[in-house]
């Protein structure tokens, strides 16, 4: 029988950075696998990347992700743009899904000359994001509290306020969030852990 699982991750467009989120519980079906699993991190020094779907599948990528996009800025000189990790990405979905039918959906964020975010789908579809996304079985959720609060030109601040208060609510009603979660934040300078935050359940 196959085992369901569930995440919350968010990513909100701010005036001068991209905020982004996710909450810690792994589940396999109904039982709680990991309580304090960090779902985002950096990829760059100009890139988040927030996880879900099958652990080891995500882990694999995140790891090839951040390898190549190293080896391109010293064989290149320069930073890796959003636009190119997402695609290089992408097309790693693809393939790998119609392959190896590993299984995985992330949200890419970054600063260029101005912040962006891409979905990309297990099927490695590929969607740009200029103000909030958020995906996962606690998506729903979250994106009434985005759809409510959010404003063009957030500053930095508002986005996290903006982020936390999206997967609060995901954890309170959605059974495969909780226990935690994290939000970073990049900027055309840094890309830094903002909040880290673990929730606790003991009685």
């Amino acid at each position: 029988e196959k085992l369901s699982t569930g995440t919350t991750t968010i990513g909100v467009v701010c005036k001068d950075c991209v905020v982004m989120g996710a909450d810690r519980r792994i589940t396999a079906g109904n039982m709680i696998m990991n309580k304090k699993y960090q779902k985002i991190s950096p990829i760059a020094d100009n890139l988040i990347l927030t996880v879900a779907g099958v652990v080891s599948d995500v882990q694999l990528i995140s790891k090839y992700l951040r390898s190549e996009t190293k080896l391109k800025e010293i064989r290149s000189g320069r930073k890796v743009t959003l636009k190119e990790a997402a695609n290089l990405l992408s097309s790693w979905c693809y393939s790998m899904l119609r392959g190896s039918h590993a299984i995985g959906q992330y949200l890419l964020g970054g600063y260029d000359k101005t912040g962006g975010i891409f979905n990309i789908s297990p099927d490695g579809a590929l969607t740009e994001h200029t103000t909030y996304v958020a995906t996962g079985s606690g998506s729903v959720f979250a994106m009434g509290v985005l759809e409510t609060l959010y404003e063009e030109n957030m500053s930095e601040e508002e986005g996290i306020v903006l982020v936390t208060k999206s997967i609060n609510a995901a954890m309170q009603r959605d059974s495969a969030s909780g226990n935690g979660f994290d939000i970073f934040v990049v900027s055309k300078d840094s890309v830094r852990h903002a909040v880290d935050r673990e929730v606790n359940t003991t009685v």
